[in-house]
């Protein structure tokens, strides 16, 4: 059974995450989702993709997402970008490591190449969602949800079987962290996987992520009947098989 550990980042916040030490070694770092966990079977597979290979390992919760401390709604990129960098320097410590960043976990993973820069030395995207908050849902909104976020501050959107609490204050966060217009010089491997029937994240944004990248060996996989979250076994495997590329 994996164990899940927790750090402390005060008296009233603690960050839940998974990871694997693996001494001078190359470190696999997963980043879910939004209103995600690691519940899911993309963290255990990548953790013990991890072990099998000897590689190190680290994937957590943001505030506010599964049994890390904090509300949902109090939660935006810049915070989350936060968590993730203190863990970061915490658990993977000086190693190089690898992204994979699920949805908007591509996004925090753009967020964090300005502190890492020189440690990150491949990023893989799962279905990737850079500045998601205004594209997808701000501009999409009906002027009646734009009206009732605006005069509320918070939202509850149906989508599928879910229910998002969209807060003002994240959508405004949203606007501070937008990446698409960025440039990453970084000459490093990055691997888009897109499912083609991914109904909540068109395919042009793991296009949109690629043109970012200005000297990086760049790589689009586009999966047939591939969905949002691409967890089933075969999928899985693609995902491992492209790390193992990405790791030679």
């Amino acid at each position: 059974m994996n164990k899940f550990k927790y750090l402390k980042f005060s008296s009233t916040k603690k960050i839940r995450y998974l990871n694997f030490v693996q001494k001078n070694s190359v470190y696999i770092v997963f980043l879910h989702g939004f209103m995600s966990n690691l519940e899911g079977k993309k963290p255990k597979s990548l953790l013990s993709f991890a072990k099998k290979n000897k590689l190190g390992f680290l994937a957590l919760e943001y505030s506010g997402h599964g049994k890390s401390s904090g509300k949902f709604v109090n939660g935006n990129i810049s915070k989350w970008t936060r968590d993730t960098k203190v863990l970061i320097t915490k658990i993977v410590k000086k190693n190089n490591f690898i992204l994979v960043g699920s949805s908007m976990g591509s996004w925090i993973s753009l967020n964090l190449f300005k502190y890492f820069k020189s440690q990150i030395i491949g990023f893989l995207g799962i279905g990737s969602a850079p500045d998601f908050l205004e594209n997808l849902m701000w501009k999409k909104f009906s002027k009646k949800i734009k009206v009732e976020l605006t005069k509320k501050g918070i939202y509850n959107l149906n989508y599928g079987d879910y229910v998002y609490p969209i807060t003002l204050q994240l959508i405004k966060d949203g606007r501070k962290n937008k990446v698409l217009n960025k440039k990453i010089k970084s000459k490093i491997n990055v691997t888009m996987i897109h499912g083609e029937k991914d109904e909540a994240v068109p395919i042009s944004y793991s296009k949109k992520t690629l043109k970012i990248f200005k000297a990086a060996k760049k790589k689009l996989i586009l999966i047939k009947n591939g969905d949002h979250s691409l967890s089933s076994p075969k999928w899985l495997k693609l995902i491992k098989k492209e790390l193992i590329i990405m790791i030679k």
